[in-house]
Formats: structure tokens, C-alpha cells, sequence
């Protein structure tokens, strides 16, 4: 797991002395990235509050100067302003408890604020402070029409009072607000004064203390001004909380528990699960809920069932936009998921698809074509034919990208091959350096490492060359999921349904810059410890029977990869990975500070999503296991790979323009990966460098020293001793530790999600679990003749038996529909961020240089999809590359690179 990049570019920030960093490693697992858009977002509306709010200020302070223009003012009026952002929709009891809230505040019981200056009090030596005011037009304001309200409060200050550095809020009432910013403004010599807030504000019966906000001007700690220090660190101490207590919905809290609440042994054996954390299974650390243990399991957390809240501190959860989006999802996947099994209980014929036809119909008909069902069958399920009268528009399942071109791609070697560079999971393949490839596994339990594919099988593929020769030049390459699956193939195949080898499959890269299959190995588990297993090699076919069987290997091959794609380069690497450097942030680095306003966009959403994926997603009996091959070893097989390191198909290469060489050129991944990956590097690295001049600076920032060391030593604790983590000490290590996790958290998630639906929605051609393992008319292979002979007989519908089943199919369909989509509320990679974010106008110049550059690499990524010499983009039923296209509209649009994993 390399958190390092490779040499830097000069960026283009338009400062006299920027310095910049050096170099490191780029891990070619996290290349990719993507442009930037100005993408309109449909309903997100934000509202630009200017200073001059009102002519009145000026004439508050001018009466209160006295007549004496020579004599210093002793008082001063300000005005505070504050965006407050409405609920677009309220319920009943949300709408009674504001009308409550406004004859409260009629009454005294109001939000109370506080200005703090940034200078000590000469005799208290105290921070100085404006005194309390109220909001005086809450009330009135109750009925007024839009997404947003402006609230006013006046303050008279002493003139010598300072710039204000922070403010407090004290909210009053029954229930919580939204608040987007405040101005303050009026007869002070330092001007308006800006605070960007983005928060929810608690009633002071859930919350006591007062909330705190500081303006935006970035400070180090060490540059912090005297009037804040102490609010700085009681803000820090009071999010990190002290680790006990079961946390409420309204708390801000970041605190760490390992995952100990994936099953649910109170409901029976079945649904115990390992803890994953720990020596024994080494995990990361996820957002602590303190919630109390199971009955039967002391060490196991207890559950919060859908559709309950599962705890997140209160600003990491979803905003009304985000929330209705994935609400709308959630009801689509229901539904799709509810109807079959419904019908399953009744009708067996259902079971299985009965021909590719019936798998069309799930895209173009009705709930009841698609499934072949009789109209008898409708009248036994009221229900169904209820909600089908009722939702049709949400029964059908959108066209999958992959059909929309070429309907038959599927089912040729070179779209096996291109949607290995090219497809969901484009990080596996990696170069053939030993041959045959050999297993790391213990042989004494594994048996031996050696694959069983000889140079025999595949030299008539290589096109005259050797193997030693076709590995010499960088022609062969390999996807092998034998150590991933091996040691779990036992107990996966003993569930009913579901049937997996563990795969291992050679590429050779033609002379045309794409990749052909030349051999697919399927092995299993030997009977007794040190036995070899049974291992079956196969290559391009040569008549009928041999391509049936070569289809239902790569059929194989791609469940495989469906399960390390979800469970380890999607949740492991870049959800789970990112929680503890999230959860550090927030308890150790300050909203002033420089790198917390850096990386504040790229932390969105994801403690949230994270959580709903441990109620609903990676639990026992959840998503995952109901869909994908692994079943209830999935978390043991995300854990196992959280050892490795990344892998590559890259070499350092300095004439090259990102300094490094793909060993294959027309990697479409790779290719725009590096372009998103040089603007993000560009931008990190011109930033640090407006804050840490020096070695020393960033070696002394007592909050960002503390940030990576929980990160590393607590969040990731159990790895803490490997020795790839980079070292933080100079701003070159700074810009690399940072470029990753910008990296991972944007293009690299959206180059494996928002795919998902689009390339992976038809089932033939990349099925999540297989249910069958490939007919053998030999005994000792593990054959059977019958079986064999009904293969021969009805080949098709043996390949349809072995796909998943019809609710199997639905279920994970409706599932990567709803993961795959952009919310209206999305924000993307290169957008220009909120205003007031940050008051360094440098940081904001470097921030509209990185839009610029992320808009030129999306320009350079349509003129590669139009590029008829790049095949594995362009070509006759060939699917443009768009994942790490920035921008996108909202929906299933398989493009668009969010700042932050956020689904």
C-alpha cells in the first residue's frame, strides 16, 4: 500500500518563489484520474451573500462615533449575517416544531451569538468578546419563501476590538438549523469578515455548549492568534470525544471501533461473523457508535436494522438532495428485488433464466415479460400487481451501457481482454515476470506453488516467439486471483448455489497494442493438506464443445474479478481505507487549518456511505454475500488482501511526460489516470507550498504531525509497522501523502464505481457468482457423465444454469443501479468550491489553475475516445472510456469524478 508519487511537475501558480516538491513512487494501483466541469447542479442551489448587506451599518456607526472626528470611537457597530438553508420538504411534526421554535423565540428562547476576536483582552488577558446578541428576525422570518433564509443580529464592539476570529452560536430553540455561513460586517478597520460554516446546529438541549465557528482565514497552529488558541484546542478535544458512551444522531464525535458489527449471532450460527481489526485479522478502523454488545456475543456490537439510522458525527450524514436521491434508489432496488422473490416463492420455472431472450426482456418489457411469468401467476400476488400498477415506470431496468454499442461484444476474447484495462476493475493486471507463475501460498497446506499452465499449451499463441522471449519484450501479462480464492474455495463451494475456482489467466499483447486470452487455469484445493488440487487448463477454442467450455471459464474468471473488484479494490482500498485518514482529520487538524480546507471536499459523504454499507451492504447475509461469489467469507478475503501491497504495469521513466512508461501504451485507465493524477499532484503540491516553506515548518505542525500519526498508528494500527508507509518531515512528503489520498477518495473510486451498472448490468458478461463448475466427463477431475452429456445435449441452457439466477440477478442489478449513480448535489473534481472556503487569495488562484487543468485533461480524454488508433476506446461497437471523464449530469452516466467517495 505505497502512499507515494512519482516526480513532480512544475505547477502553474503564478507565485514569485514556489518551490517545488520532489519525487517517490506512483503505486499503479491509484493512477487515474479526471477533468473538471462546470456542472450545473440541479437543485443545490447556494447563495452568494455579498458585505454590503445593508446601508444601515455605516450610519450605526457614524452615530455612534462622537462629534470629535480626532477622538478614537470608543464603540462600534457590527452586523453579523446568516445564511440559514430550509428543509425543502417538512413533515407534519418538523412543521408544527418551527412554529413552535418562532413563538419561542417571540419569548427570549432564541439563537444567541458571540463574536471572539483574535486578540488578548490587555487586562483579563482574555480573548475579547462582543457580548451576547440574538437573532431578532427569526420569527418574522418564519413564512419567507425559498431555499434559504438571512438572518440578522447587531453588535456594538469596542473599537479596539480586533478582527473577529470566531464566533459562537447558541441555538435556543427545539430544533436544529442548517447553517451555511455568516458576514460579519460594519465599522471595523479589518472589512468583512467571512465564515463558512456548513454545519448543523444543535438545540442547546441536546448540545449544552455552545458551537464555535471560526472565520476562514487559514492559520497553522503555531500561527494561530492569541484570541483563539484555547477555542482552537476545545473545539479539537470536544470532537474526539473520550471514547466512552453510546453516541446520539445529534453528536459530532469522531472516534474509532474496529468492525465488530458485520454479523448478528443473536439471530443464529449462521450469521456470526469474524471481527475484522485486530492482530489476528488486521483491518482498518472504522467511525466508533458505542453502541452496547450483542446478547450472545460480548465482542460483538450490536445491530441497528434499515430502515434506522446508523450513527455518523451529524455533518458527515446526507443533505435532503443526497438523501432523496439515494432514497429514490433504495425504493427502485426494493422493488426489483421484492417482486421476484415474491414470485420465486411461488413459481419454481422461475428460478432460472430460460433463455437470453428472457435476460433482454428485463430491459425492455414489463415486470411480467421479463420474467416469463402468466398472467394467472398475478392474480395469486395481489401485491404485485398492485405495485406494478403503481410504480411501472420504476420496474424496468435501464439498458446497460455495454449492450447500447455492440450487442454481442461480450462474447469475443479481445472484449474479455479490453475490459481488463478498460472496464469496472482495470487495476489487476500486471505484467508476467516468472513463468509458469508460482503461489506464495504455504505449500504444506496448498500444495505445490507451481501452476499447472506449460509452454506447450500456449506457444502457438505467442506469435513465433518463446514465453521467455514474449516476457522479455513485455507481451505477456496476467490477472491471478489463485492466492486470493484458494485457501476459501472449500468453504465457498459447500454453499448451495455457488460454485468457484481459483482462477489464474495470461494475456499476450498483439502487435495491434490489445490483449488476447491465451489461457484461463481453474484450480481447487487438494483433498488433504500438501495434495495438489485439481487444476484444468484451457485455451482459445477449436470447435463447439471447447468454446462452450472456454466461454463458461471466462465466465468464471469474471465472478472471480467481480469479487475482488467489490471487496478489495473498491470497499478495501478506497472506502475503508479512507475512514481513519477522515476520522484523524476531524479530530486532530483545526477548520483553520490549511491542509483540513484542503482535504474538507474530499471527505464528503463518506463516513455516511460507509456506515449504510455496513448495515446493508457488507453485513452478514447482506448485498455482498448475496450476490458475490465469496458469500460469508467475503470480509476474510477483504482482509487478507489488506497485506498486499499494489501492483503495476509501469516503469519509471523520466523522458516520459508524467515519468513513468505503461508497459501497455493504449491503457485506458492508466492513460487518463495519469492526467487527473499530474493536476492533482500540480495543485497539492503548489498549495503546501504557501504554507510550509521549509522541512522544519512542516516537522513542527503539532496538528498535522498528529493527524498522519493516528492515521497511521491507530486507524491503520495493525499494519503501523509496515514499512511502506512514507514519512511526513518535509513538504515533499506532505504533497505526496496528500496527492494519494486525493487521488483515492476521487478519481480512483470513480473509476470503480460508476461503472458498475453500465459495463458490469448484464449478467452473461460479468457475473457476480457462478453456480456451476465446468462439466467434465472424467472422474478424476471431479466429472460426471450425466452431467457432461446434458452439457453436450443443451450447452446454452447449461450456461444459463451455471449464471446467477433470476432473483440473484435482479437483486445485484438493482443494487449496482443505485451505487452507480451521480446525486443532484454531486460535486466533482475541479469545480469551483464553495465561497469563502478559504481567505488566502493564493490558495484560490492555485485552486482556479487546478479547474483549468482538470477542464484540459477532459478535453484530452474526448480526443482519445475519438482516436481510432487507440482499439481499446474506439472502434466498431467499442465503448468510449468515461470513467475518469470529470464531469457529469446527474444519474447512471458512467463518467464523472466526484471529490469524494459519496456512494
Amino acid at each position: 500500500m505505497e502512499l507515494t508519487t512519482r516526480p513532480a511537475t512544475t505547477a502553474a501558480v503564478p507565485a514569485a518563489a514556489r518551490r517545488r516538491g520532489t519525487s517517490g513512487k506512483l503505486p499503479f494501483f491509484a493512477p487515474p484520474a479526471m477533468p473538471d466541469r462546470e456542472l450545473r447542479r440541479q437543485g443545490r442551489r447556494r447563495m452568494t451573500v455579498v458585505a454590503a448587506i445593508s446601508e444601515e451599518v455605516p450610519r450605526l456607526a457614524a452615530a455612534a462615533a462622537p462629534a470629535s472626528r480626532k477622538a478614537a470611537p470608543e464603540k462600534v457597530a457590527v452586523r453579523a449575517v446568516l445564511t440559514v438553508r430550509r428543509k425543502q420538504k417538512e413533515d407534519l411534526k418538523e412543521a408544527v416544531a418551527g412554529h413552535l421554535d418562532a413563538l419561542w423565540d417571540m419569548v427570549g428562547r432564541n439563537v444567541v451569538l458571540e463574536l471572539i476576536s483574535t486578540k488578548i483582552h490587555p487586562r483579563t488577558k482574555k480573548p475579547m468578546q462582543s457580548g451576547r446578541v440574538s437573532i431578532k428576525d427569526w420569527c418574522q422570518k418564519r413564512g419567507a419563501k425559498g431555499d434559504h433564509v438571512v438572518y440578522t443580529a447587531e453588535f456594538m464592539v469596542d473599537a479596539d476590538f480586533g478582527e473577529p476570529g470566531a464566533i459562537t452560536v447558541a441555538n435556543r430553540h427545539n430544533r436544529e438549523f442548517f447553517l451555511e455561513s455568516i458576514v460579519v460586517e460594519g465599522g471595523l478597520p479589518c472589512g468583512p469578515v467571512h465564515f463558512a460554516c456548513n454545519s448543523w446546529v444543535q438545540s442547546t438541549r441536546e448540545l449544552p455548549t455552545k458551537r464555535v465557528f471560526f472565520s476562514n482565514k487559514p492559520y497553522l497552529p503555531s500561527d494561530t492568534p492569541p484570541g483563539l488558541r484555547e477555542l482552537r484546542e476545545k473545539e479539537l478535544k470536544d470532537l474526539r470525544g473520550d471514547g466512552t458512551g453510546v453516541r446520539k444522531l445529534s453528536d459530532r464525535i469522531y472516534d474509532y471501533a474496529m468492525y465488530n458489527d458485520l454479523g448478528n449471532p443473536d439471530r443464529g450460527k449462521e450469521f456470526i461473523r469474524p471481527i475484522l481489526g485486530g492482530e489476528k485479522i488486521p483491518y482498518p478502523r472504522r467511525c466508533r457508535t458505542g453502541r452496547p454488545p450483542t446478547d450472545t456475543n460480548m465482542l460483538a456490537e450490536s445491530r441497528v436494522e434499515k430502515p434506522h439510522p446508523i450513527y455518523v458525527p451529524r455533518d458527515e450524514a446526507f443533505e435532503e438532495l443526497k438523501q432523496g436521491a439515494f432514497s429514490s434508489g433504495r425504493l427502485r432496488a426494493v422493488l426489483h428485488t421484492l417482486i421476484p422473490s415474491l414470485i420465486a416463492s411461488i413459481s419454481a420455472e422461475t428460478h432460472n433464466f430460460q433463455g437470453f431472450h428472457h435476460i433482454d426482456n428485463l430491459y425492455k418489457e414489463g415486470l411480467r415479460l421479463k420474467l416469463g411469468l402468466h398472467e394467472h401467476l398475478f392474480q395469486k400476488i395481489p401485491l404485485v400487481q398492485k405495485i406494478q400498477e403503481s410504480s411501472e415506470g420504476m420496474l424496468r431496468y435501464d439498458t446497460p451501457s455495454i449492450l447500447s454499442k455492440d450487442k454481442f461484444a461480450w462474447l469475443r476474447d479481445d472484449e474479455f481482454a479490453r475490459q481488463a484495462v478498460a472496464g469496472i476493475n482495470p487495476v489487476n493486471i500486471e505484467r508476467l515476470q516468472v513463468f509458469p507463475p508460482v503461489s506464495k501460498l504455504d505449500p504444506a497446506i496448498y500444495g505445490p506453488p507451481e501452476s499447472s499452465i506449460t509452454e506447450t499449451q500456449i506457444a502457438g499463441h505467442l506469435n513465433g516467439l518463446t514465453v521467455q522471449q514474449a516476457m522479455d519484450e513485455a507481451k505477456l501479462f496476467i490477472m491471478d486471483y489463485h492466492d486470493a480464492y484458494l485457501p476459501f474455495l472449500d468453504r465457498i463451494n459447500a454453499i448451495e448455489g455457488r460454485k468457484a475456482y481459483a482462477t489464474r489467466t495470461i494475456f499476450f499483447l498483439t502487435e495491434s497494442g490489445t490483449l488476447k486470452p491465451i489461457a484461463i487455469e481453474l484450480s481447487l484445493p487438494g483433498t488433504k493438506p500438501g495434495e495438489p488440487g485439481p487444476s484444468r487448463v484451457l485455451t482459445p477454442p477449436c470447435d463447439a464443445t471447447s468454446n462452450w467450455l472456454w466461454m463458461l471459464a471466462k465466465a468464471h474468471v469474471s465472478s472471480n474479478d467481480a469479487g475482488v473488484h467489490q471487496l478489495v479494490n473498491h470497499w478495501l482500498r478506497t472506502h475503508a481505507t479512507m475512514e481513519p485518514f477522515i476520522l484523524a482529520a476531524h479530530r486532530h487538524m483545526s477548520a483553520m487549518h490549511p491542509i483540513f480546507k484542503l482535504l474538507h471536499p474530499h471527505m464528503r459523504y463518506t463516513l455516511e456511505i460507509n456506515a449504510l454499507a455496513r448495515q446493508s451492504l457488507i453485513n452478514a447475509d447482506g448485498v455482498i454475500e448475496s450476490c458475490f461469489t465469496p458469500g460469508p467469507v467475503s470480509g476474510e478475503i477483504s482482509a487478507a488482501y489488506y497485506r498486499d501491497h499494489w501492483r503495476g504495469v509501469a516503469v519509471e521513466d523520466a523522458t516520459q511526460p508524467h515519468g513513468v512508461r505503461l508497459l501497455i501504451e493504449d491503457y485506458p485507465y492508466a492513460n487518463d489516470g495519469l492526467l487527473l493524477w499530474s493536476a492533482i499532484r500540480s495543485w497539492v503540491e503548489s498549495y503546501v507550498e504557501l504554507y510550509y516553506p521549509d522541512t522544519q515548518t512542516v516537522q513542527c505542525d503539532t496538528e498535522l504531525q498528529g493527524w498522519y500519526h493516528e492515521s497511521v498508528h491507530v486507524g491503520h494500527g495493525d499494519l503501523r509497522h509496515a514499512p511502506w508507509w512514507p514519512r511526513l518531515t518535509t513538504p515533499a512528503d506532505l504533497a505526496s501523502i496528500l496527492t494519494t489520498l486525493v487521488w483515492l477518495a476521487s478519481a480512483q473510486h470513480a473509476a470503480l464505481n460508476f461503472g458498475q451498472y453500465p459495463l458490469g448490468g448484464y449478467v452473461p458478461n460479468r457475473p457476480p457468482l457462478m453456480r456451476r463448475l465446468l462439466p467434465s466427463p472424467s472422474p478424476e477431475r471431479g466429472g460426471d457423465t450425466a452431467e457432461y452429456a446434458a452439457f453436450l445435449a443443451d450447452p446454452h441452457r447449461f450456461f444459463l444454469n451455471a449464471m446467477p439466477g433470476v432473483l440473484e440477478a435482479t437483486k445485484f442489478m438493482a443494487v449496482v443501479d443505485t451505487l452507480s449513480t451521480h446525486s443532484p448535489d454531486e460535486e466533482y473534481l475541479g469545480e469551483g468550491r464553495e465561497e469563502g472556503w478559504t481567505g488566502d487569495e493564493a490558495a484560490v488562484a492555485a485552486h482556479g489553475m487546478f479547474a483549468a487543468g482538470v477542464r484540459r485533461a477532459e478535453e484530452v480524454i474526448e480526443g482519445r475516445n475519438a482516436d481510432h488508433g487507440r482499439k481499446n476506446r474506439c472502434g466498431a461497437g467499442v465503448l468510449p472510456y468515461e470513467l475518469l471523464a470529470p464531469s457529469s449530469p446527474p444519474g447512471v452516466t458512467c463518467r464523472g469524478v466526484p471529490n469524494s467517495i459519496s456512494i
